[in-house]
């Protein structure tokens, strides 16, 4: 098991993939499964199109029609933002499970693990990491 925290610089896809491949190297993994669980309600994980920018300014777009900041929200403690975040956050979730071949990520050609900041300031995000396998 181990933890990784990142710096999101507010609302914003983070990708994360080298990172996670240099916590399976430091762990001699081999082949197996990566699960990734993201400890917060207002960021969430993904694997997505790592090449097109567009597709990930899309996707904030997306979530922003489906929980807007002035969607009359009664939760509000935390600023217009949270209540938004927290129901985007319900719409992505917060864990994934990724293949491990060969000490690497079993990722396509075209995809990367990314933290999705739903928050519009920057945050600090951890991640509890749990490698099983050989």
């Amino acid at each position: 098991m181990g933890r990784l925290v990142v710096s999101t610089g507010g609302r914003s896809f983070l990708a994360i993939g080298g990172e996670l491949n240099r916590w399976l190297q430091s762990v001699d993994a081999c082949d197996g499964l990566l699960t990734i669980f993201l400890r917060h309600t207002s960021a969430s994980l993904t694997v997505q199109e790592n090449t097109d920018p567009d597709v990930q300014d899309d996707i904030l777009d997306a979530l922003d029609r489906m929980a807007p900041a002035d969607g009359g929200w009664r939760h509000s403690l935390e600023g217009e933002d949270d209540m938004p975040a927290h129901i985007k956050t319900v719409l992505t979730g917060v864990s994934l499970q990724v293949p491990v071949v060969d000490g690497r990520l079993d990722l396509g050609t075209w995809q990367e693990v990314f933290v999705i900041e739903h928050r519009c300031g920057p945050h600090q995000r951890s991640m509890t990491l749990h490698y099983q396998g050989t």
